[in-house]
């Protein structure tokens, strides 16, 4: 990817606009999150649990050769692994600064925070947090 963040917020914007109901959106997240690659059982280690989501979620970053960030996520349920595929299309591939400084304005512009659950909005807050916080910690190294 060689797009910034916000321009990749705008493309998963008008991607949601073009369904007229909140149920279809809920359908292309879901189909979202069946496109996250995979994430073996074997490697679903405790450390790269993320706290404070309800379901199990799991993520792992490193810093490629030119120093971005590249993550892997997986959740073992639908929805929650369409909100990480959303994050992870806005995050992966950005280098740690752009990360940490973006606000993203993708909960409010999907409807997201008038259609989640109060226990996936805050798995999604806890989602962020953690990849702002490895973030943090590439800039660190």
């Amino acid at each position: 990817m060689t797009n910034t963040i916000p321009e990749r917020e705008a493309e998963l914007v008008d991607e949601f606009s073009m369904f007229d109901n909140w149920m279809d959106r809920y359908q292309y997240l879901i189909e979202l999150g069946r496109g996250l690659p995979d994430y073996p059982e074997a490697e679903r280690a405790d450390i790269d649990k993320v706290a404070g989501c309800q379901s199990q979620v799991w993520l792992q970053s490193r810093r490629d050769a030119v120093g971005h960030l590249r993550f892997r996520a997986i959740s073992d349920a639908a929805i929650v692994s369409g909100l990480i595929a959303v994050l992870m299309r806005l995050y992966d591939d950005a280098p740690p600064q752009a990360v940490i400084d973006y606000e993203p304005a993708f909960v409010s512009a999907l409807g997201l925070d008038k259609h989640l659950s109060q226990n996936r909005a805050n798995g999604r807050y806890a989602m962020l947090e953690r990849i702002r916080a490895e973030a943090a910690a590439a800039t660190a190294a």
